[in-house]
């Protein structure tokens, strides 16, 4: 089978990208800070935004959006990963694939920012969003999307995001 990956300049895409045989490189706080690190690096030679992120021990999810004209996140991640295993100890960092989806809409959009934030409560890593400290969550609380204490355990039993 032959997959094939969605084209959109100027999109926002949803990815998962996950550490080789899941390892929990990211529950060492180095390697997370050194992963921010290699994302502002590629954003000075290829811009696009970060609209929500999460890294948990083995995987990450975010939200890019690409300028304008500009469909090509496929070398934005080559050029993230090389960089991190330029910087760290050993090589075998990323399993060679990841998963994008093309967001479609407004609520698409806002379904994949919820479920970014709620991961870390998904896996029982925290009780609330807010306790999870690699994660754009904060800022959305700024912002005005979220109250403090949403996502806890509330929402997990009801199964839902925001409404």
């Amino acid at each position: 089978m032959q997959y094939r990956r969605t084209f959109h300049p100027g999109g926002s895409f949803f990815f998962t990208v996950v550490t080789a045989r899941r390892r929990p490189l990211f529950a060492a706080p180095d390697a997370v800070a050194l992963l921010g690190t290699a994302l502002r690096a590629v954003r000075r030679l290829r811009p696009f935004d970060v609209d929500a992120i999460v890294v948990l021990p083995d995987h990450l999810h975010c939200i890019w959006t690409l300028p304008e004209g500009d469909a090509d996140f496929m070398m934005r991640w080559r050029l993230v990963k090389t960089w991190f295993v330029k910087h760290w100890s050993y090589k075998q960092v990323w399993q060679r694939r990841y998963w994008e989806h093309l967001l479609r809409d407004e609520r698409d959009f806002a379904n994949h920012v919820d479920y970014i934030h709620f991961n870390p409560v998904r896996h029982g890593l925290v009780a609330q969003a807010s306790e999870w400290p690699y994660s754009s969550f904060q800022r959305y609380v700024a912002g005005g999307v979220y109250a403090n204490d949403w996502g806890g355990e509330f929402l997990e039993r009801a199964g839902v995001g925001r409404e």
